[in-house]
């Protein structure tokens, strides 16, 4: 049987998931959820948009014949992460996670652990301080109540309205990032403390190594707790993955 694959995207393991798939002639769609203006160009067709909850994906993974998904999307979208449970569950359809590995805390790191942004910004509460809030454009309005900081943002997209933060300096730019491009990034701002969700990889891990190269310290978002399914962790995994569940790789 020659599978029909979704991907869920909008990570950089997506990204070279498509690229190793594009050289197969498998038939693929990479979807992204399209929070992202300009998305990088893919080697396969793409799908930018929700789905509309687990009801709207099963009814395109029927009406498309998917008959595999791989679930690269970022560890901190664990909505899209539990409808993809659900629905190939509902469909008795193959699923595995490319997903990165958490970071961990060396000796030289100092790192407060939060569950969730609800606590993150609990956590800011206190005396006015200089924070590179490393979270996305998505979950700044939840930080508006700690009004009090000067924050650094990093978007990738130039905001298109009034921020809800009435002290920030906007940085716009698209990664993968450099210690030392972050480290000067953060000397130049004056920042005391660093923000982050526990994003894992290498693509976002220079803020981190630059926090620990300045000693600064990290008031890291640890990721949710998502339903059991199989993880991998490198795109030729995936393709293991495929020849063993019984599709025909035509390679």
């Amino acid at each position: 049987m020659r599978p029909t694959l979704l991907i869920l995207g909008g990570t950089t393991e997506a990204t070279a998931l498509a690229a190793r798939l594009a050289g197969t002639g498998l038939k693929a769609t990479l979807s992204l959820a399209g929070r992202v203006e300009r998305p990088k160009a893919q080697p396969i067709p793409m799908r930018v948009g929700g789905f509309g909850g687990v009801p709207g994906l099963i009814a395109y993974l029927r009406a498309e014949g998917v008959t595999h998904v791989i679930d690269a999307t970022h560890p901190f979208a664990a909505q899209m992460s539990r409808n993809a449970v659900e629905a190939c569950t509902a469909l008795g359809l193959p699923l595995v996670a490319l997903t990165r590995p958490a970071w961990m805390a060396g000796l030289l790191d100092t790192w407060r652990h939060v569950p969730d942004i609800a606590a993150a910004v609990a956590a800011l509460s206190g005396p006015p301080r200089r924070v590179f809030l490393a979270v996305g454009r998505m979950h700044l309005e939840a930080f508006a109540a700690q009004p009090q900081h000067r924050y650094l943002l990093r978007l990738v997209d130039a905001p298109k309205g009034p921020l809800p933060l009435p002290q920030a300096d906007v940085v716009v730019s698209r990664g993968p990032f450099t210690e030392a491009g972050d480290r000067a990034l953060m000397e130049g701002h004056g920042t005391e403390l660093v923000v982050s969700k526990n994003a894992g990889g290498t693509g976002a891990r220079a803020k981190i190594d630059a926090a620990r190269a300045l000693g600064l310290p990290v008031l890291m978002i640890d990721r949710p707790v998502l339903p059991a399914r199989r993880e991998l962790a490198h795109p030729d995994e995936v393709l293991d993955w495929l020849a063993h569940s019984g599709a025909d790789l035509g390679v």
